[in-house]
Formats: structure tokens, sequence, C-alpha cells
């Protein structure tokens, strides 16, 4: 019988190492982090001082989905192949995926995929944020070959959620409650009978909770809350806010600020103490659970960003943060430079024009699918300190062209060659 099931590759590394080389490979960002993560570029008032943040671009587990992608079109190089979804949030990515050949299933507004045109010759791809319990199912139920690339940092909140719901508490997941993984966390939760979620995106929206649950002044009404919850499917079917919310297990998105996924966590369990407190023999551990379940590459890209602009040298002049506007982990890194200077979050390097001077860029705090802005002379005059970061699905070539666009704005040109033998 076909072995259907895939979560290690295909032992091919090896083979498609020099592929994804060739494809995702930056000689002038290998320079600039081998002397030191700074160089500076051209002369007098022109001179562009360029910084690196000190962990940028492919994760660990980015690496490996990727990797995963290229194994599984050299393994089955007839078949149909399909991705739940994106790989991972990174346009240049996908793009080369699909000139590759391999399909994507899309969701619908409601996240909601339509699976009828699978068949069982067809092979699936699962992206890094993994799939719901109920899509895992249904694609099973359809025989096709799987090739799961669900990061093991994901998994690890996985655990969390479903041994909250095995042991009768509410997983309270704080995140996004549109976003795949988001998603595909909480509906663990579901593979225990009772098991229940619900979905807050910031301290705001946990504050709705804790208010109910303490009965403050100002309060939802029960009807209100589940109404609230209920938008946008941020709870699970059937939640009452009256029977779910005594005991709660905190997680979250992996990719969120984890400064606020700690004062989240910190507050639902001080909440939680004075509504049960006074009850004789209370046992804060009967209530309440919490782990930091923020992955490490998205803490080191974090760290290395805040050192970078609130260190002892002061920030950059400017920073530029690359990857998709749906990256979580981008738009973080976006939220954390905006605290400290100009920034400019850029979906890609083609968004910076060097011919025109003009950059175009998601504003900060804005949703993933708002409009584009575009700033002519982004660049101030004299010389300057620009600083660059990139979300963890973002590759190192497109990090290395917009060190060259940018460059080139200022009329510096880095030949290709020179880089390669700098590096």
């Amino acid at each position: 019988m076909e072995q259907t099931y895939f979560r290690r590759g295909f032992g091919l590394r090896r083979q498609i190492e020099p592929l994804i080389r060739s494809e995702f490979h930056s000689a002038l960002v290998e320079r600039i982090r081998a002397r030191g993560h700074e160089e500076r570029f051209g002369e007098g008032e022109r001179a562009v001082t360029v910084r690196l943040a000190e962990e940028l671009g492919f994760c660990y587990g980015v690496d490996r989905a990727v990797d995963y992608a290229w194994e599984t079109r050299v393994n089955f190089p007839d078949r149909r192949i399909f991705l739940l979804g994106e790989i991972i949030h990174n346009p240049h990515v996908n793009r080369r995926l699909t000139e590759m050949g391999i399909a994507f299933l899309r969701p619908s507004p409601a996240g909601e995929f339509d699976l009828s045109a699978l068949v069982p010759e067809d092979v699936v791809i699962l992206p890094a944020f993994g799939a719901t319990v109920q899509d895992f199912a249904r694609l099973q139920g359809v025989g096709c070959v799987l090739v799961d690339t669900t990061c093991g940092s994901v998994l690890n909140v996985w655990k969390r959620v479903e041994q909250y719901a095995r042991d009768g508490f509410t997983s309270l997941v704080h995140g996004k409650h549109y976003h795949e993984e988001t998603r595909a966390t909480a509906s663990q939760a579901l593979k225990h009978a009772g098991g229940q979620w619900l979905v807050v995106r910031d301290m705001a929206e946990a504050r709705l909770v804790m208010d109910y649950l303490e009965g403050a002044p100002g309060a939802l009404t029960r009807e209100a809350f589940q109404a609230h919850f209920r938008e946008g499917e941020k709870a699970s079917p059937g939640f009452d806010p009256d029977l779910h919310l005594a005991r709660i297990g905190v997680a979250n998105q992996t990719t969120m600020l984890s400064g606020d996924s700690l004062e989240i966590a910190a507050e639902v369990g001080r909440s939680l103490a004075r509504r049960f407190g006074a009850e004789p023999g209370f046992d804060p551990a009967a209530h309440f659970r919490s782990f930091d379940t923020i992955c490490s590459a998205t803490q080191e890209r974090q760290d290395a960003v805040m050192k970078l602009v609130a260190g002892p040298r002061g920030a950059p002049d400017v920073m530029v943060v690359i990857g998709g506007y749906n990256s979580s982990n981008t738009n973080h890194l976006a939220v954390l430079c905006a605290r400290y200077g100009v920034t400019y979050h850029v979906a890609d390097a083609g968004c910076i024009d060097a011919e025109r001077g003009t950059i175009r860029f998601k504003p900060n705090g804005t949703p993933f699918d708002a409009p584009e802005m575009e700033a002519e002379d982004w660049l101030p005059g004299g010389p300057l300190v620009v600083g660059l970061t990139a979300g963890a699905s973002t590759p190192n070539n497109k990090i290395g062209e917009a060190v060259e666009l940018l460059l080139r704005t200022r009329g510096i040109e880095v030949a290709l060659e020179e880089a390669a033998a700098g590096a």
C-alpha cells in the first residue's frame, strides 16, 4: 500500500540544496553579515551605512517547509500537487511555487477550502502554519498524499491546547482569529469532547473576557458577549461564557509580540484569582494555566530588531522591514520599529523604485489587505543610516535586492560579483 502521509521529507535534501541556494542566496547579505552586520557604502553626502538585524529572514521552520515543497515537486514529477493555502506568507516564494506547477487551494472568506476537485492520486502540501483538525480529516477522507510541513513550534502550541481540552480548560488563544495558524491551533481543542476555545486579538479584547468574568461595571451581557465572539468565528461552537470561563489555559499564535502575550496571560490569571479567590480552598492551578509558546525564531527576530533600533548607537534614520503584508511576524517587527523612528514595511524588494526615488509600503498598524501608500524622496539627504530587518518568511535574495535598490536610489551601485568576492 502506498504511503500517504509524509512529515520528514523524502531524503532529497542534498539533491535540492543547490536549487534552494540558487533561488534564495544573497552574496551581498552574507558579506554585510560577515562584516558585523554593518557596512558603509558611498562617500560624502551620499554615504549610506546599512545595518542588518542580527537575526532576520528565513527561520528553521520556513527553511524546512520550503525544502519539503521543492522535495515534493522532485519526488512527484508527474502528479498534481496542491498547497492548502500559502506555504508561508511571502509573495516571492509563493510565486515560485506556482511557476513550478504547484496549485494553491484558496480558502473562502470564512476560511473554508473547496476540496471537491481532489482525487486520491493528488498530492497536497500542508503549510508551515498547519491545518485545522477538520481540514486534515477531510483530506484524509479523500485519500490523497499529504506532505505535512507544519512548524515544530506550532505543534508545541497544539499540544498545550489539546492538553487544556483534555483537562477541561478553555483555550484562550492570543492571536488573529482569521490567521491560518490561529484557526488550526484553536481547532485542536475539538479533539476532545466538550473542548472549548476563544480567540482574543489584543489586551482590549482580553479585557472584555475579564470584565465579563468578574462582572465588572459595563461588562458585556451574555448575549452581547456571544455575539461579539461569534462574529468572525472567534469562539468554539456553543461557547457559553457562564460555563466555559471558569477554567482557562492561555496559548498564542507563535508570531505575536511576546510581551503582549505574556501581559495578557498575567492579567487573565489575576482576573481568575479575583473571581474565584474568595472560595474556600481556592487553588489557582485549578482555574488557570499558561505557557510561553512564542516560537524561538520569532523571539530572536524581535530581540534583534530591538537591539538595532533601541541599542546604544540609537535608531537608524530609516528602517525598512521586508515581508508579506499578511505575515504576522513581519507586521509585528514593523510595529516595534515604528516606535523608534521612520519605518517602511514593504512586501518585496520590488516596492523600492530606484529610478523614481519612491517606495510603496503598507502603513503601520493597518490591516494586511489595506491599500499600499507611496512615498517620494523617502531617503533623507546627507549621510544616513538605514536599518533592515525581514520577517521569518523572507528569503535572503529579497533582502539583498532591497539593499541594492535603496543604495541605487542614492546613486550607489553594488556589483553582484563584487559582493560575491567580498563575502
